[in-house]
């Protein structure tokens, strides 16, 4: 007589009839799936071939038998594998099966434009880590989306329960597209059939490399520094020029001091020009003085002289 291949279960159901169950998990479900034929031999194990259907009332659990036709005798899912977006969650694969929304293409389960990076948490079993081996992937439809898989996971690293692996999807859209992008990302599995779930991704415009914004810093310092340093050596060359060749001395020594002085000019008017010939020309004023000076006292002599000769 077969025994029973696989058994899964589905709790947290509704809680009509069902409130003084001591676990207060509310209405459960049990599903034996049976590979070949029904316990009773009633069903000759075709697809969709319900073999029994009882409810324990005490319980309030629904136990549900199936059985559906295997060709090799033996086990094709892998039990206690795990897929999530956390290290103890399971909302991608739960107990080797893909759960609903990404056993297939669902729009409404799509990752946006700006999430570059996804990261998966892989656990298993520690008896049976060994067999997963390293994912691959395959997008649809193909040009548009670059991907990139790392982490300790993408490098066939062992999930296990205490320490999972971590498989980090890195995503670039790089053409515009309608309808989002379908992932699919299979990990193989020795001895078991391959973890298969899908992930899609819209592409509502188009994203850089991760590396464009640091190489465009690192270009604009480097050009930066060279214009700096071409700066201080012309400037040093222009003083040590105008200092030994032409013989200029304080401000007027720096290169561009003759424009700025110029500029300033044209800028002040012809009285800060009149007030800077005043104080830059003091040998022209003074030598008026002197004149005047000189002048006033021979006159003075003179006067003294004609008066004594009266």
């Amino acid at each position: 007589m077969p025994d029973i291949t696989y058994l899964r279960g589905f709790y947290n159901g509704d809680l009509t009839n069902c409130e003084h169950t001591f676990d207060k998990l509310g209405r459960t479900a049990q599903v034996n799936i049976i590979c070949g034929s029904c316990l009773s031999g009633g069903c000759k194990g075709e697809y969709g071939c319900i073999c029994n259907i009882s409810y324990d009332a005490s319980k309030c659990r629904v136990i549900v038998e199936i059985a559906i036709p295997c060709a090799k005798r033996e086990s094709r899912v892998f039990e206690g594998f795990t897929v999530g977006f956390h290290p103890r969650s399971w909302e991608i694969v739960y107990n080797g099966l893909t759960q609903i929304g990404f056993e297939k293409p669902h729009p409404e389960f799509s990752f946006g434009t700006g999430q570059s990076q996804v990261p998966l948490y892989l656990t298993a079993i520690s008896s049976v880590a060994s067999l997963v081996g390293k994912p691959s992937y395959k997008v649809s439809p193909k040009g548009g989306l670059e991907i990139r898989l790392s982490g300790s996971a993408a490098s066939g690293a062992a999930p296990t329960t205490l320490s999972p692996s971590v498989l980090l999807v890195n995503w670039r859209c790089e053409r515009i597209h309608d309808n989002p992008y379908e992932i699919y990302i299979s990990i193989p599995v020795d001895g078991f059939d391959p973890i298969e779930f899908t992930l899609t991704k819209y592409c509502g415009y188009t994203q850089g490399r991760e590396g464009d914004s640091l190489r465009g810093w690192a270009t604009f310092g480097v050009i930066s520094c060279v214009l700096i340093v071409l700066s201080v050596v012309s400037c040093c060359g222009g003083f040590i020029y105008k200092t030994r060749i032409e013989h200029q001395h304080g401000l007027y020594a720096l290169p561009g001091m003759t424009i700025l002085s110029a500029c300033l000019d044209a800028v002040s008017g012809p009285g800060a020009h009149r007030l800077r010939d005043d104080s830059n020309g003091n040998s022209v004023t003074q030598a008026s003085w002197e004149r005047v000076s000189t002048t006033t006292e021979g006159t003075r002599r003179t006067n003294e002289r004609r008066y004594g000769s009266i």
